[in-house]
């Protein structure tokens, strides 16, 4: 009897519509259970979509580009052909050749449609590459990112068999390229546009002293390190942005237009730079109930599994506040940071350098060289005023700044 699965798209997805990225299989391909179909993506995650039973691809019904909303149809599978041991290619079994280079018939197999046609494009063997999708295989955004660097290294530019004579570019002094726009890319450009028309924004910059927080960070590196953990600059952060949340409960909220609905629970944001495809914000949820130890290994896990490409859509879900940790690339101040809608407010933290400042020790000032970072908390005026943004700050930075060193997870100003 003759069977047809319908391949779905996710019903739970954070941030927009999803476009579907490319197929990793096509119509007519044999596919094990759980083996990588369909990529998707939306401004948050690349997500690979695997196929729900084994059996034959009958029929592809969204192509790359389409937008794919929560539970359409992406694909339907016959079910009635059994999968012999080695699984059926649509490629001849000689070997291939790649912009020149030769890609033997054992690794061909494991790569996509897409990935083939952007090694023919750029002259890139996928087999040099080191994948981030499932179980490591090779995406078309790898090929991209690889085609990118290549060029950024100075190698050459114009893909192989593209005669730049025959190019319709203008003049050499008017030179220019045109990129297309990743959904990604697209997306956060309307999220972000949606924020600025959407809530008036309002930015107080105050400066912190980080010596007791790298004094003590010195101090419980090494034992946190022995747990596999990476005691990160980002993790105090965490933990002073659960204690200023005491003194302006009012920043953990968002707006209605008929009331304020403040949050009990603290799910705290933080960017992850993922270079020229965008950012995503991984969300350390219930900060309020862990430790400097557990906010740190939740920080490292969904910092490296972003820049893999491996977050799922409940690791991104249900943000109630969110961290810019925009010094990490050098920056001292940015203003103001766009606000991550619905919420009312989102930090800012510059590069901690070393400046000089003036210190009052038992009643002398002295001038004195110290770590020291601006940070900003940029407000949706329709929910918050000066008094609690001040008064929120004003918490943050003392609690950075008496760090106690008696006890490693908490600070110890909660009274």
């Amino acid at each position: 009897m003759v069977d047809f699965i319908e391949v779905l798209v996710p019903l739970e997805q954070e941030g927009t519509t999803a476009v579907v990225r490319n197929w990793l299989k096509q119509a007519g391909e044999a596919v094990a259970q759980d083996d990588p179909l369909v990529e998707i993506e939306t401004d948050k995650v690349t997500q690979e979509i695997p196929a729900p039973v084994a059996g034959i691809v009958a029929e592809i019904l969204m192509m790359p580009g389409a937008d794919a909303v929560p539970g359409a149809v992406l694909a339907r599978i016959r079910t009635e052909v059994a999968i012999p041991g080695d699984r059926v290619s649509a490629a001849p079994d000689h070997g291939s050749t790649t912009g020149g280079k030769s890609v033997a018939k054992g690794s061909r197999d494991r790569f996509s449609p897409a990935v083939g046609s952007a090694a023919k494009e750029y002259g890139i063997d996928p087999a040099t590459i080191a994948g981030t999708g499932r179980n490591g295989r090779v995406t078309r955004v790898d090929m991209d990112v690889a085609f990118q660097a290549r060029k950024s290294a100075g190698g050459d530019e114009t893909p192989p068999g593209i005669d730049p004579r025959q190019s319709d570019r203008p003049p050499a002094r008017h030179a220019s390229h045109i990129v297309a726009h990743t959904p990604m890319r697209l997306s956060i450009a309307r999220h972000m546009l949606e924020s600025v028309t959407t809530a008036p924004h309002v930015t107080s910059i105050f400066e912190a002293d980080f010596t007791a927080v790298m004094r003590h960070r010195d101090m419980f590196k090494a034992e946190f390190a022995a747990e596999g953990i990476d005691l990160s600059y980002s993790a105090y952060i965490i933990m002073a942005v659960v204690e200023a949340m005491q003194a302006a409960p009012e920043v953990n909220s968002r707006w209605h237009d008929d009331h304020l609905e403040i949050f009990d629970n603290l799910n705290i944001g933080i960017g992850v730079a993922l270079g020229d495809r965008g950012l995503v914000v991984p969300v350390i949820h219930n900060a309020q109930d862990l430790e400097l130890a557990a906010v740190a290994a939740r920080l490292q896990d969904a910092t490296t599994r972003g820049r893999d490409g491996k977050l799922t859509n409940a690791d991104l879900r249900g943000g109630t506040f969110t961290i810019s940790n925009h010094g990490v690339s050098g920056s001292l101040v940015a203003a103001p940071i766009i606000i991550n809608q619905p919420q009312s407010a989102i930090l800012g933290v510059g590069k901690i350098e070393k400046r000089v400042v003036v210190r009052t020790i038992d009643g002398t000032d002295t001038i004195q060289i110290r770590p020291v970072a601006y940070v900003s908390l940029t407000i949706d005026h329709r929910a918050l005023d000066a008094h609690q943004t001040n008064a929120w700050l004003t918490r943050f930075v003392k609690t950075l700044e008496e760090w106690s060193a008696s006890k490693p997870s908490h600070p110890i100003l909660r009274q």
